[in-house]
């Protein structure tokens, strides 16, 4: 009897365990830096998601500059953003006469978080930013018209721009939405018959026919939809190598 109870203890204890490690979290860089950002009250002047700068009266450009078209013109490189956060201000910028004088007649002016952030937070604020101003592209075509498509879907609203991202997901196994670029997206899509049935069905069969993850599937606020109607020619093709592309690139 003794044995029994230590055997559905042991196997209790696994299956936990097992579990445990299932549900641990695992956010892409980026996502990190999004929580990072909003947390710091980068949101405060740059607007929700950092897209939609508020008004700065004074300055020419009008409203403070947003992440998703804006970047390159104040940002050469990602050196030059985790200078902007580090210290308000590039280096070459500084060295600026008419610059200094137009961030002087601005109401609002870029703070310099300084020791606040760590390496790795600037290395997550650099990814969100890139993230939001989709750096890098794709230089494959076929890559290209995937991201096009996945825009053009609205899949970018729930994976995030570019599918770099991981919103808030209630009642979900991990309580986010995955990134296609994190560890998350290998346990979900093994291959490229998985991605189909993702993307067609909004449910692997290898999911479908799992009671665990029927589960949390039907538990969750904001569930995958299923595709199959509303797909062209090639869409399957293209977003599948736009996803190949994200998950072998640095960024």
């Amino acid at each position: 009897m003794r044995v029994a109870i230590r055997l559905a203890l042991l196997l209790a204890g696994l299956g936990f365990l097992a579990w445990a490690i299932a549900a641990r979290p695992s956010l892409p860089k980026a996502e990190r830096g999004r929580r990072l950002a909003e947390a710091s009250g980068c949101f405060t002047c740059h607007g929700p998601g950092g897209i939609r700068g508020v008004a700065n009266h004074g300055r020419k450009d009008v409203t403070v500059p947003g992440f998703e078209g804006d970047v390159m013109m104040f940002a050469k490189s990602d050196e030059e953003i985790r200078e902007w956060i580090r210290d308000g201000v590039t280096k070459a910028k500084s060295r600026s006469e008419s610059w200094r004088a137009a961030r002087e007649r601005g109401a609002l002016r870029m703070p310099a978080y300084g020791d606040r952030f760590n390496e790795n937070d600037l290395d997550r604020l650099v990814a969100y930013v890139n993230a939001m101003a989709g750096n890098p592209e794709p230089g494959d075509s076929l890559a290209r018209a995937g991201l096009e498509r996945i825009e053009t879907l609205g899949c970018n609203g729930c994976h995030g721009a570019g599918g770099r991202l991981a919103p808030p997901n209630p009642g979900s196994l991990k309580g986010y939405v995955p990134s296609w670029d994190g560890r998350d997206f290998a346990e979900l899509v093994r291959d490229r018959r998985e991605f189909h049935q993702w993307v067609e069905n909004g449910v692997s069969d290898r999911f479908a026919k799992n009671p665990a993850a029927g589960f949390f599937l039907r538990r969750a606020a904001l569930r995958m939809p299923a595709y199959r109607d509303h797909l062209e020619p090639g869409d399957e093709d293209a977003m599948w190598a736009y996803v190949q592309w994200l998950r072998r690139t640095p960024h």
